[in-house]
């Protein structure tokens, strides 16, 4: 029996794809967050939003842009329907804080990092730290 997994990443990760792809051919549920069921992916430009926003226009948006609510109530909707959290690196502050939250909320979480990551401390919060593809797929049996 496969897993239902939220695999956290960025829209930048040109290896998300791949990634639901490979997770799915092995027998899991996978949460794609640029194809959700139901809804399409979340990106600030879908909001009108730059990365040089103000702080005012970034928190107004946030609160009350109806899309920043779909997408938000789309993604945690798939956090608390997994059973696991995958983080794949390399990704924004978003995928941390998701998976921050599962391993909060007592789910099983694996990181997939690869030569050349950024180390980070906080990654010992995460059950296990993959180096390979091949090594997240034997956790995830």
């Amino acid at each position: 029996m496969g897993r239902r997994i939220y695999l956290a990443s960025s829209w930048r990760n040109s290896d998300q794809p791949y990634f639901v792809g490979l997770l799915r051919k092995h027998g899991h549920d996978v949460y794609d967050f640029r194809n959700p069921p139901y809804s399409t992916g979340f990106k600030w430009s879908d909001i009108g939003l730059k990365a040089d926003c103000t702080a005012q226009d970034y928190r107004y948006a946030l609160l009350s842009h109806p899309r920043a609510s779909q997408g938000f109530n789309a993604d945690f909707a798939a956090m608390r329907w997994a059973d696991t959290g995958v983080l794949l690196l390399p990704c924004g502050r978003s995928a941390h804080l998701e998976l921050g939250w599962m391993a909060g909320a007592g789910k099983r979480t694996l990181i997939l990092t690869r030569d050349g990551e950024e180390p980070e401390l906080m990654a010992l919060l995460a059950d296990r730290i993959c180096i390979s593809e091949d090594e997240l797929l034997e956790e995830l049996r």
